[in-house]
């Protein structure tokens, strides 16, 4: 569905805004604007990452911004972001996306209304950092979920799904970011020294901002991970230190049980009178020995 968010009698541009276009619009839209197969094949991929490139008359970018919806397993780029195209030209501006995007009517009510938008270069620039913006809410999200993790591994007992739980959220994070990264080059493009302004300088300020936001959950994630290990290994270790106590405990007796069970005839404290009271004696005195050691070495 085609979109005329600014028209060029109005502005000092046009803008047209297209969601999910068929086979038929893109051909009328490639052979109407002169768009390079190169770029509609680009836009086509549903995992194409952030570019930017200068084409002919037009620089052609692809931004992609956070998902609206996201699932508990999501962990790629196409499941964790939206890729929208936008083609630059100097009096037009067009925008590609499959999904519905309230930006372009957001841009139209707060910088075009306003003519806060002077050329083609300022309303990519509103529309990059609306994109980067989107990163904002789910970055609050994920420290959330890291903050819960943290709780039930140190204060709660460590349930099944943590394990899986905490891969998810690390990869999450850890696409986020790639993609956040990937987008450097647009943002120094559009900030460039030529035509940087306060819009532009604003536009790479929320960028690094977000860059250290997800740089700072990527670190918090990574140690995570290392700290449910260490406490997965401590408690393996505390398990293994009780059996080891309860078969130091019973290995004398085991010694003393084994001797007098052996089937030999000629066992003479076998017909003692006192020989099983006796035995019995001993054993409980070896196991009150080994636990005053225990105490005494600290062990238990």
């Amino acid at each position: 569905m085609i979109h005329t968010i600014a028209e060029k009698a109005k502005y000092p541009f046009e803008w047209l805004d297209i969601t999910d276009p068929n086979e038929e619009e893109l051909k009328e839209l490639t052979e109407a604007h002169s768009l390079h197969a190169s770029s509609i094949k680009d836009w086509g991929q549903p995992d194409h990452l952030p570019k930017y490139e200068k084409v002919a008359d037009y620089v052609f970018i692809i931004f992609r911004m956070h998902a609206e919806t996201v699932g508990s397993e999501a962990d790629t780029v196409p499941e964790l972001t939206d890729k929208v195209a936008i083609f630059m030209f100097p009096e037009k501006v067009i925008t590609l996306h499959r999904k519905p995007w309230a930006a372009p009517e957001y841009i139209a009510e707060n910088q075009l209304e306003q003519h806060a938008c002077e050329d083609t270069l300022q309303l990519v620039n509103e529309i990059i950092k609306s994109c980067l913006a989107t990163y904002e809410a789910p970055s609050v999200k994920l420290t959330s979920d890291i903050e819960y993790y943290e709780e039930n591994m140190f204060l709660k007992n460590r349930k099944p799904s943590l394990l899986k739980g905490l891969y998810y959220l690390r990869r999450r994070v850890e696409v986020t970011r790639r993609v956040i990264m990937l987008s450097h080059e647009i943002v120094d493009k559009m900030d460039a020294a030529d035509h940087s302004n306060a819009y532009t300088r604003d536009t790479r300020d929320l960028f690094v901002k977000m860059q250290n936001i997800y740089d700072t959950l990527f670190e918090n994630m990574n140690q995570l991970v290392m700290i449910y290990f260490s406490i997965s290994s401590q408690r393996t270790n505390e398990i293994v230190r009780v059996l080891t106590l309860f078969s130091v405990f019973f290995m004398p007796l085991t010694f003393i049980v084994g001797i007098y069970g052996m089937n030999f005839d000629y066992m003479p404290e076998l017909r003692l009178k006192y020989g099983y009271p006796g035995v019995m004696i001993v054993m409980a005195l070896i196991t009150v020995a080994i636990y005053g050691w225990f105490k005494k070495k600290g062990w238990l």
